[in-house]
């Protein structure tokens, strides 16, 4: 019987997420805390990677991250971002962020709708002679790189954030009973491992997002119960929701 179960995502901003409704309908309790956290790289370890920020004329946003640790390391190396810079960010969501940092003006704003990198190549290709900077995490494959080549469009990506472990306090650690776990990310395995190396899974069930979670998991010896996404349910609460209905009642 699941009663508690830990979502390794920060709290959801509204009360309206799915996940309330779940802890309603089957009476569990649901803690939120994520096993990761986002760290920007210093002005000094920029350098390193040898890009000048103000060469470019566009940059692509793939997450708020991104947009935090651009405008944070511009701001600790003293640049001043051109007016007329553009910004190309893979949601409206993203896109309406900018604004915690520059104005908003829609002649330089654009974005996808589904939030897949693949969805905003027609608009960078429509701009293809700018010169597009993408700030990515230290975690990334080499998939916008090989998108962007194939559409021949002038790119540099760079290193701006990292990933790193959210560390347990031992009073975190001396209370971890939870019936379930739910992972979105290989780094929270890897996390888990790190903050709890004598973890022992027994009837704790493990649920991953995303195939590279799943596989991550299973190198480390997990046994996993849920895997999302899945045809019928796209996402982690749709899937959730089926779980639970078929082993709760």
């Amino acid at each position: 019987m699941i009663k508690k179960i830990l979502v390794s995502q920060p709290k959801p901003a509204s009360d309206k997420s799915p996940y309330y409704d779940i802890a309603e309908r089957f009476n569990v309790e649901l803690v939120f805390r994520p096993f990761i956290k986002v760290e920007g790289l210093t002005a000094k370890e920029f350098r390193q990677q040898r890009i000048s920020i103000l060469e470019h004329t566009a940059i692509v946003f793939t997450s708020r991250h991104a947009i935090d640790n651009f405008f944070g390391l511009a701001k600790e190396m003293r640049l001043t971002i051109p007016e007329d810079m553009k910004y190309f960010c893979v949601t409206e969501t993203i896109a309406l962020y900018i604004q915690k940092y520059v104005q908003y003006r829609k002649r330089k704003v654009f974005f996808g709708d589904t939030g897949k990198m693949i969805d905003l190549l027609p608009t960078m290709v429509k701009h293809k002679n700018e010169k597009y900077l993408v700030p990515m995490s230290d975690v990334h494959n080499d998939s916008v790189k090989e998108m962007l080549d194939a559409k021949k469009l002038n790119h540099t990506e760079c290193v701006m954030y990292r990933t790193i472990s959210n560390d347990f306090t031992p009073e975190e650690v001396a209370t971890f009973d939870y019936d379930m776990l739910v992972f979105f990310s290989p780094s929270g395995i890897e996390s888990l491992i790190k903050n709890f190396p004598d973890f022992k899974q027994d009837k704790v069930a493990i649920a991953t997002f995303g195939p590279s979670t799943a596989k991550a998991a299973k190198e480390a010896g997990l046994r996993v119960d849920l895997e999302a996404p899945q045809e019928k349910y796209p996402s982690m609460t749709g899937a959730l929701l089926h779980y639970l209905t078929e082993h709760q009642g």
